[in-house]
């Protein structure tokens, strides 16, 4: 059957299609619509996408997500806090090794200028850190195990004498003081106490001998790659500051060195100076009381009259000339140390006034106990070296 024939009439052909005043996706606002040739001005709500011309409220201005986000923040912050105290005792390892090693990186520098391979600078200069710890170790630990077991010896002397008292004896017929004692001692209590003591001390011992140990290691390797370090962190400056904040960081570094390496001096000469003392007077235990005023002298402001203590109170305990002897030693000898020694040592190390000095170490030993104390005086150096050569320079320019 044959097809039929397609016809088009070009009578009923559509109009071309007009482009459409209004944006795609939007609905025109109720009102007179324009002719032809006006000017399209769109309704209100039309910027929201309205559907029927009623502006809707921002989704971004929302009340629950405003609440949502500051929750979320809140949050995020508390979380930050709670992993920053958590580990408070890891960062100050981090901080207080980081500070070591560019403390005993100037020896290492002073090495390789004498044509010496870093590692075996390295290698020296902490083989010579090593050695004074064990020293130390030797020096202290002898001493105090024999004055331990003197007072276990001597124990049952001190209870006889205490049971002939006779102002103790009137106590115990009135109250039963040592019955109650000897109830305590049998019933198990004393036992437990001692038990108790022992391991938390044995506790206390081993963290001390972990952190030790974890300090010298982590001191070891920031020793190793500090050039490494420091290049790395001043690529993160931008090229056109890169020289000036280069040169800043170097002075800075070089302070903290120069500062640890004046302290240590400071502490060996108070060390030796000691030694030699206690050793004429004939003291007992000089080489280990030695090391300690040593140790203690490298904590700024007190740490030099809690070492005068210690070694006073010890020779006190042997002979009351000693304990006063040694009271006037240490009196006069850290006038010395404070006016003439300290000064031409520090000198060239850090340049903070006396005021600032205290201010920092009293900030930092409430922030951070002995180690912020130690850390207050080049920090606050830094900061007075930065505000030297970049602030008040640029506020000058002003």
């Amino acid at each position: 059957m044959p097809e039929a024939s397609q016809t088009t009439d070009l009578s009923e052909t559509p109009e071309p299609a007009t482009a459409s005043p209004h944006p795609a996706g939007t609905v025109p606002a109720p009102g007179p619509v324009p002719g032809p040739g006006a000017e399209f001005v769109p309704g209100p709500g039309a910027e929201f996408g309205a559907p029927y011309g009623k502006p809707g409220k921002p989704l971004v201005r929302s009340p629950f997500l405003i609440g949502l986000t500051a929750g979320l923040g809140l949050l995020t912050a508390w979380a930050l806090a709670q992993a920053l105290i958590t580990s408070r005792s890891v960062i100050v390892l981090v901080v207080v090794a980081m500070f070591l090693a560019v403390g005993l990186n100037p020896a290492v520098e002073s090495l390789q200028r004498r044509r010496m391979p870093r590692r075996w600078a390295i290698s020296i200069v902490f083989g010579a850190v090593i050695l004074f710890f064990v020293l130390f170790g030797l020096a202290i630990v002898p001493p105090v195990s024999q004055q331990a077991a003197s007072f276990v010896n001597a124990v049952p002397g001190y209870v006889r004498e205490l049971l002939a008292n006779p102002t103790l004896r009137g106590l115990d017929s009135e109250y039963q003081i040592l019955t109650r004692i000897g109830d305590y001692i049998t019933s198990g209590g004393l036992a437990q106490t001692v038990a108790g003591g022992l391991v938390g001390a044995s506790a206390v011992v081993f963290d001390a001998f972990f952190s030790g140990v974890t300090l010298l290691v982590l001191t070891l390797y920031f020793l190793g790659s500090l050039p490494t370090i420091k290049d790395y962190l001043f690529k993160l400056v931008p090229h056109s500051r890169r020289e000036r904040t280069r040169a800043l960081g170097d002075e800075i570094l070089d302070g903290i060195g120069g500062y640890v390496a004046g302290n240590l001096l400071i502490s060996v000469i108070a060390g030796v100076v000691t030694w030699l003392f206690l050793a004429v007077l004939n003291v007992q235990y000089a080489l280990a009381l030695a090391l300690v005023v040593a140790v203690t002298d490298l904590i700024p402001l007190v740490g030099a009259t809690i070492g005068a203590v210690l070694v006073s109170l010890v020779a006190l305990l042997q002979s009351g000339t000693l304990g006063i002897a040694c009271a006037i030693f240490f009196l006069i000898y850290q006038q010395i140390e404070n006016y003439l020694v300290y000064p031409r040592v520090m000198k060239r190390s850090v340049d903070v006034t006396p005021a600032v000095t205290v201010i920092a170490a009293l900030f930092g030993g409430a922030l951070m106990g002995i180690v912020g104390a130690l850390l207050a005086i080049p920090v606050a150096a830094a900061i007075a070296l930065i505000i030297r050569e970049v602030v008040i320079p640029r506020q000058s320019q002003l």
